[in-house]
């Protein structure tokens, strides 16, 4: 019931985030920078660490030698971050093409390339928290605050690329993704060593659509907020 509680609540960031005018603005908001400040630190204090545990279980099932060599399952944390920075690129250049022809926003197909990987991001997040992330209630909500304030980060992003599109449809095939993970999660186990891989491709992810959003120049980022968040949040989770 906690995850079906919290999975929704992650659904109705993406529903609710638009309607937050005093995120977009620039300089850009404060709390936006807070928010990216506490989803990387979760990356780093704890989904990595979580990372380093999964190659133990893919050195298990033998997965490492036969798929990514032994080792190395933090190439799939760097697939992470390579996949979305090349959808960030598409994103990026649909829209100077758009701007051409008078409209600033991603033409229908980079929108549902967008929707489709996005979709399948929020599943996994879904997922994690069905299937007991963290294994106590603590760990459930402490990843819940962290993956919340991540989904306003992406939402405004994504926003900024597909304008109208996006509330029209977009937010909605987000938000229901979300559910439909932690419904995956309720009733059905997925292998361990494919959760870690998961997990591994998630936390690239993650790093990378924080930072496409703190470091454009144009967006007049705060580092001071973003510090706290991430120093903060990590003292936090090294403390419970």
């Amino acid at each position: 019931m906690l995850a079906l509680l919290l999975s929704a609540g992650l659904a109705l960031v993406h529903v609710v985030a638009g309607t937050l005018r005093f995120l977009a603005v620039v300089p850009r908001s404060r709390w936006l920078s807070l928010a990216g400040g506490i989803s990387v630190a979760y990356v780093f204090a704890h989904l990595l660490p979580q990372v380093a545990a999964g190659q133990e279980t893919l050195q298990e099932t033998g997965l490492t030698e036969v798929v990514i060599g032994e080792g190395h399952v933090w190439l799939l944390s760097l697939l992470g971050l390579v996949v979305f920075y090349g959808l960030e690129r598409a994103a990026t250049t649909s829209r100077e093409d758009g701007d051409e022809a008078g409209a600033d926003r991603t033409g229908p197909g980079v929108f549902w390339l967008h929707m489709a990987s996005y979709g399948l991001y929020n599943v996994l997040v879904g997922y994690l928290l069905g299937e007991g992330e963290g294994a106590t209630a603590t760990g459930l909500v402490l990843f819940w605050v962290a993956m919340a304030l991540h989904f306003f980060v992406n939402d405004y992003g994504l926003r900024q690329h597909h304008k109208e599109r996006y509330d029209r449809v977009g937010r909605w095939v987000l938000a229901l993704a979300v559910v439909a993970g932690a419904a995956v999660g309720l009733v059905q186990r997925i292998h361990p060593a494919v959760i870690a891989g998961l997990v591994s491709f998630l936390a690239g992810g993650i790093v990378l659509n924080v930072l496409k959003e703190e470091l454009p120049e144009e967006r007049a980022s705060r580092f001071w907020p973003f510090a706290l968040g991430a120093v903060g949040y990590a003292v936090l989770l090294a403390a419970v």
